[in-house]
């Protein structure tokens, strides 16, 4: 069974930078796709991008709202899922989680908190 561990949340500027990590205890290489998803009080939990695993090609998508600003890559070897996160909004206030996609209801962790200021 997987485990998964979000890290790197905190409290930033807008403008500003962060980069989530995603630890899975228990191999994520035949996954099919791992995603970010993030969770703002009051609202659904949204998608907010994924990767396909390596023999897959590691294929890309993200939701409109974050395009072009964050990033998601995976080191598989590892069992890492990242989440650059660049030119922060306010809007991206969250508790942001990792999954597979879709995703697995045994698999939600704590998620990290991630705050922007304005």
């Amino acid at each position: 069974q997987v485990k998964l561990v979000e890290s790197g949340g905190g409290l930033v500027q807008t403008g500003g930078s962060l980069k989530l990590s995603c630890a899975a205890t228990g191999s994520i290489f035949n996954i099919d796709a791992m995603g970010w998803y993030r969770h703002i009080p009051g609202k659904q939990r949204e998608l907010v991008a994924t990767i396909t695993r390596d023999t897959l090609g590691k294929i890309t998508n993200y939701a409109d709202s974050v395009k072009g600003r964050f990033t998601i890559s995976r080191d598989s070897a590892k069992d890492m899922v990242y989440l650059q996160m660049n030119s922060l909004k306010p809007e991206d206030t969250a508790v942001y989680y990792c999954n597979t996609y879709p995703p697995t209801p045994m698999y939600w962790g704590q998620g990290t908190q991630v705050t922007v200021s304005s």
